[in-house]
């Protein structure tokens, strides 16, 4: 089968430093990592800060392009990047792990379609409309005030992103901006990295009524590994525990990136959300259950949100991990194929989808 995870935000620690071409003591992925959990491909997202200036956004979303580029020549006898499904599975004959490309807020493209067309054509493959903050594509989550939805704007992006054969996500996206883009998109749209309201009441999640009307139109829910987003129980944990307080010192750490005393004090961080208790794999596997209830085993996949995340699931500490999950999904009694289909058919299956929709020359 081909393994594929949605969203992980490796590219922001490529920019503080991270190798990934070694096994790094910390962090969620790495090629080392990559290879262990039997991941053979990974999409790696250009994230940017709803609080960049657009243009710094635009600089800094080019930036982390170039950090992909240069980790993947730096490694080639081990990963190459892919624009398309029919790249991934000649990289896979190869023994190589596929890079792909997302973006995570469309904010580097500020007010251009043109800017869109340039991301595009330099490999990103989805674009994740919103952050954590209404744009000038969409309105998030978030917020969800500004434009009651997608803006005309937005309605003109989904559209080239139509042409173009990009992918339509809508994670962190406001639930009207999810259902106007239901309704204008001509392909299948997705959300790489979310979980089910039903089960964690987050507004990030999806409820059973969106992820039906998503799977209806040959969508996916790709579930995430959060377990702010898995549990409530442990979202009102990290509430109590004042650790959200402490989002200043990961803030020192990015504007001074190569400053190991405040790297280390981020560490120490972190360590302190490790040692809480928290959900398991099998609480992923739980939302992995409704969603193919709800949606149909067709509309089901994975997108861990890897290195975007304080802490993993308790027995998914990192990627190499993975295989514990589909092993509990095989002993819930998913045949082989459905495992297949979860692990990263679905995901594949849309793509493609999306890029027989293209225009030949775009």
């Amino acid at each position: 089968m081909f393994v594929l995870d949605s969203h992980c935000d490796t590219p922001s620690m490529l920019m503080r430093g991270r190798d990934i071409g070694k096994d790094n003591e910390r962090g969620h992925v790495d090629l080392p990592k990559l290879k262990a959990g039997g991941v053979d491909g990974s999409f790696f997202a250009l994230f940017t800060r709803q609080s960049m200036q657009p243009d710094a956004a635009t600089r800094y979303a080019l930036q982390m392009l170039g950090s992909i580029n240069d980790a993947v020549a730096a490694n080639k006898e081990s990963a190459s990047l892919a624009k398309n499904p029919a790249e991934a599975f000649e990289n896979k004959a190869k023994g190589l792990v596929s890079i792909f490309i997302g973006m995570e807020n469309g904010l580097p493209v500020q007010n251009s379609l043109s800017l869109l067309r340039v991301f595009h054509k330099l490999g990103v493959s989805y674009l994740t409309l919103t952050h954590n903050g209404d744009n000038q594509i969409a309105d998030s989550t978030s917020e969800g005030t500004h434009w009651n939805g997608l803006s005309p704007f937005g309605r003109e992006v989904v559209a080239e992103m139509n042409r173009l054969g990009m992918i339509v996500d809508i994670a962190h996206a406001s639930d009207k901006t999810f259902y106007d883009c239901l309704q204008v998109s001509k392909t299948p749209i997705v959300s790489t990295h979310s979980c089910c309201r039903a089960l964690a009441h987050h507004r990030r999640n999806m409820t059973d009524e969106m992820i039906r009307a998503m799977a209806d139109k040959g969508g996916v829910i790709q579930i995430n590994f959060y377990p702010v987003f898995l549990s409530d129980a442990f979202a009102e944990t990290i509430s109590k525990s004042g650790l959200g307080d402490k989002d200043w010192i990961e803030d020192e750490w990015i504007a001074d990136p190569f400053n190991k005393e405040k790297a280390d004090a981020w560490n120490v961080v972190l360590d302190e959300y490790a040692a809480l208790e928290r959900p398991s794999f099998k609480v992923v596997a739980d939302h992995i259950d409704h969603a193919v209830k709800v949606g149909g085993i067709e509309h089901v996949g994975i997108g861990s949100d890897f290195d975007g995340i304080e802490v993993a699931p308790k027995g998914l500490e990192n990627v190499s991990k993975l295989p514990v999950l589909f092993d509990e999904l095989r002993k819930r009694g998913y045949s082989d194929d459905a495992v297949e289909k979860i692990a990263g058919g679905n995901f594949l299956r849309v793509w493609n989808d999306v890029l027989s929709n293209a225009e030949q020359d775009a």
